[in-house]
């Protein structure tokens, strides 16, 4: 009881001060000076406990704003631990360069790009994780790009934004099930009510990639036929290697789970690099999921592509999870970001207002923390009540949670999914995020939603909704 009579008040213009330092300590870290976002989150996180001790914060509180924050990562953790294995599995069972082969000898050359948004976006939908489609189909399809001299960043933003749009129409996707839980509405009413931005944003991105696939497909023949033979000689390139890829069909077709989804996969890739390679050690076989998969063909470009993978490349992303989280829990446990958004919500008159200040606030929180799951959880609590007293219904909420949460999170150079996106593919978050049309249009589709009314669900209309649908468990 005492503790709580000690944690002191602070004023509004306190929070929007030290939100503005935090900003500032990690945007002339990562974009200005180029460095790893680690480093620069964890000194903002040193200046937020510095200035709470300052104002009389207990350290309990500060022991207890890092415990609560870190506690909501740590199944996203262990997942990144498990696609880290799995990449480095895949390449060594030969499942990513028989990819590669049959997508050469499949895909039109002159439309690769939107080929390659269309198929993400497929195998997003399925397994609901446009993490996993990266790491997996999209770095095939990335291998592939590079050897057509595509643009790299190009090449990155048409995986990134077919895998994402595959995730937000998926019921299996875990960010859709916590926005629907966090606005406590139907799953699949929230998923249709996310159509009215998804779809046309999907619908522009796709032309938007097939104008600039068509115009800069510059494509070497010779490279491509080399990188063939070279995969060709050195992996294995079978029916038999595309058996991992089938087993998360099946379980996304079951509806099971990531983590046992993952670790079934990676134990059957595990089985066909040792049916393939039968005198590998199991010493070997072991430092291939631990450290990553070494190729060695003699061809700089293919050994650059596919090295890659293994637990330990996803260390960085783990310590990266463990300090935005404490960062965001310290400024939640403060009442940093609830000092700030909660007398906004509260001033908002019209839709139009509502949404943009949704939008812009999720954003924000994605800028200041750099944490997915944060960026729907804050604001969809600070926003409800705005949004019911405003007569809008909990789906408009959930989709403003998707739209300025879920998709931004990818272009944050210090957000976990755009560092994920670059450990993966190479490419830095601010080179391929002119080319991420569909996170850059989903927000601006959901304002123009909440402006002119369409396709924006009100009270009366969601209480309909949900008359026609069958109750369904929100959560997998």
């Amino acid at each position: 009881m005492k503790k709580t009579n000690t944690i002191p008040k602070i004023s509004t213009l306190e929070a929007v001060i030290v939100l503005l330092v935090v900003l500032g300590i990690m945007s002339l870290g990562v974009i200005g000076l180029g460095l790893s976002p680690q480093v620069p989150v964890l000194l903002a996180m040193g200046v937020v406990t510095a200035w709470a001790m300052l104002r009389g914060f207990p350290w309990a509180a500060v022991n207890a704003g890092i415990k609560e924050g870190i506690d909501q990562g740590i199944i996203p953790i262990f997942i990144f631990i498990l696609i880290g294995a799995m990449i480095s599995t895949w390449i060594a069972a030969g499942t990513i360069p028989t990819l590669m082969v049959i997508g050469f000898r499949l895909i039109n050359i002159h439309w690769f790009l939107p080929s390659v948004f269309i198929v993400c976006t497929l195998v997003g939908a399925a397994v609901g994780s446009a993490f996993t489609v990266t790491s997996t189909v999209g770095i095939a399809f990335f291998g592939m790009g590079v050897t057509m001299n595509l643009n790299p960043a190009l090449v990155a933003g048409a995986i990134i934004s077919g895998g994402i749009f595959g995730d937000k129409l998926s019921p299996l996707s875990e960010t859709n099930n916590l926005a629907s839980a966090v606005v406590a509405t139907d799953l699949f009413a929230h998923i249709k009510h996310l159509l009215w931005s998804t779809l046309p944003a999907g619908g522009i991105s796709l032309i938007l990639f097939a104008i600039l696939g068509r115009a800069t497909g510059s494509t070497s023949l010779t490279k491509i036929n080399e990188t063939v033979t070279v995969l060709t000689q050195h992996f294995s390139i079978s029916a038999l290697a595309l058996l991992p890829i089938v087993l998360v069909f099946i379980c996304a077709g079951f509806k099971m789970p990531a983590i046992p989804t993952m670790l079934l996969n990676i134990f059957v890739s595990a089985g066909l690099i040792l049916v393939e390679q039968p005198q590998l050690s199991m010493t070997k076989l072991t430092a291939i999921i631990n450290t990553g998969f070494v190729s060695k063909t003699g061809n700089q470009s293919v050994d650059t592509l596919l090295s890659r993978g293994g637990i330990v490349s996803m260390m960085s992303m783990v310590a990266l999870i463990v300090v935005t989280l404490s960062l965001g829990g310290l400024l939640m446990k403060f009442g940093l970001i609830g000092q700030v958004m909660t007398p906004l919500a509260k001033r908002l008159t019209s839709d139009g207002k509502l949404v943009t200040a949704g939008i812009i606030t999720c954003i924000g929180v994605n800028v200041l923390v750099g944490e997915q799951f944060l960026s729907i959880i804050l604001p969809g609590r600070a926003f409800r009540q705005a949004f019911n007293a405003g007569g809008l219904a909990d789906q408009a909420l959930g989709r403003v949670l998707e739209d300025g949460g879920t998709v931004i999170n990818y272009l944050v150079p210090w957000g976990v999914g755009g560092v994920f996106l670059t450990t993966t593919l190479g490419v830095p978050t601010i080179q391929y995020l002119p080319f991420a049309f569909f996170s850059l249009l989903c927000p601006v589709m959901s304002l123009i939603s909440g402006f002119t009314g369409l396709g924006l669900a009100h009270v009366g209309q969601a209480t309909k909704l949900k008359a026609s649908l069958k109750p369904v468990d929100n959560m997998d």
